[in-house]
């Protein structure tokens, strides 16, 4: 009885979804005229049955789409619907529609918003206040350490960390908003039944189990290069601020930042070596007017103004708790310690460069360092160089 019961449910939803399968397969039609057509109709059943008039002066398409909309999909491309919507049956996702009471609300005020999103895992109503985190796939250990501790902050006070599922800063993000017990979301740049990259198949798995996975493209999509620049107005859609922590002067970070822009969210950046490639980006973003982010405070400073008031609160208090348990858990050090460490930032500094500010023997400086990190206060990175944790 209760397979039965499934199977029924199974194929309820599977032919409600057929509708929006087919009108997004017309050609010539886009998200934004496809939500407008929808919303001016009340359902895609309603658009595929107007007339070219109807299309044309309720829905304001055009002569043209609306002869599409007529003819409708293609006999293969109908095929190829009901072999995905079949797969969807078999598959632990769900297809959320830009209708649908559980579509993130906020990434239904962008311009052109995904009409169709399926999705592993679960949205919840916290993610409503989201940060998007996104930069580099070629981050500098100097970038992992900033993503780390932003992403570890943002989450333990209570916002949802969202990114690409990237190699480099975007996995470093959703990590460490795990790591923090916060919520993640991943957008992918190919169909929901793929990962990408493969190697962050176990990191996916982590996400759907504290928060989602989405992707607006159709089953057994490849990870094509068009599809990111797409693919990100989905990370700045869901969030209410995009922080963008290292990127060359053509990544695709840059694209997300000028879509949160055109989308009115607020941009972050954070600031870098004038000599590193990977810090360009962001330090163009700074001079276009994105805000500079030296820490993750600045940002929910920035944020908490837009923030509904009951949500504030328990953000605040959070950030209270979390700042105390800091300052019970902050080793004292003793005075060499200290003298070393106040040497050390969030750039890489050399080990020669230490023994000559401290004016602390080598030995000695090899010992406190190992002794700060031990405590976690600091990281050793390759070359011999070291960074405030």
């Amino acid at each position: 009885m209760t397979s039965l019961h499934s199977e029924a449910k199974a194929a309820q939803t599977t032919a409600s979804l057929r509708p929006w399968f087919v009108l997004r397969a017309v050609p010539g039609i886009g998200d934004a005229i496809l939500c407008r057509l929808v919303e001016a109709m009340g359902s895609p059943d309603a658009v595929l049955r107007a007339s070219h008039d109807e299309l044309m002066q309720a829905g304001g398409a055009s002569p043209t789409l609306a002869k599409a909309i007529r003819q409708g999909a293609r006999s293969e491309d109908l095929q190829a619907i009901d072999r995905e919507l079949k797969a969807i049956e078999r598959m632990p996702i769900r297809v959320l529609t830009i209708l649908d009471p559980d579509y993130p609300a906020r990434l239904k005020t962008i311009h052109d918003p995904p009409p169709l999103l399926s999705m592993s895992g679960t949205l919840c109503e916290e993610d409503y206040h989201a940060v998007a985190i996104v930069g580099t796939r070629h981050a500098t250990p100097a970038g992992r350490v900033v993503t780390e501790r932003f992403s570890r902050e943002l989450a333990a006070a209570g916002l949802t960390v969202v990114s690409g599922l990237a190699r480099g800063v975007d996995g470093a993000a959703h990590l460490s908003a795990l790591v923090a017990g916060g919520r993640t979301i991943a957008v992918l740049g190919c169909g929901i039944d793929r990962t990408y990259p493969p190697e962050h198949l176990a990191l996916r798995k982590k996400i759907e189990e504290r928060g989602a996975v989405l992707s607006e493209l159709p089953l057994g999509a490849y990870p094509h290069a068009y599809h990111f620049p797409k693919r990100n107005r989905i990370i700045s859609g869901l969030s209410i601020g995009v922080v963008v922590v290292e990127a060359a002067p053509k990544s695709g970070s840059l694209i997300t930042a000028r879509l949160a822009a055109e989308q009115g969210r607020e941009v972050f950046a954070v600031p870098g070596s004038v000599q590193s490639e990977q810090s360009r980006g962001t330090n163009g973003l700074i001079k276009q007017g994105a805000k500079l982010a030296e820490c993750a405070d600045d940002i929910i400073e920035e944020l908490l103004p837009q923030m509904e008031p009951a949500f504030r609160a328990r953000m605040e208090e959070r950030r209270a708790v979390l700042t105390r348990q800091v300052q019970s858990s902050v080793p004292a050090l003793q005075q060499d310690e200290a003298a070393l460490y106040a040497v050390l930032s969030t750039e890489p500094v050399h080990i020669d460069e230490l023994i000559i500010k401290t004016g602390l023997p080598a030995a000695q400086v090899m010992s406190l360092l190992l002794s700060l990190e031990l405590r976690g206060a600091i990281r050793q990175l390759p070359g011999r160089s070291c960074i405030k944790a």
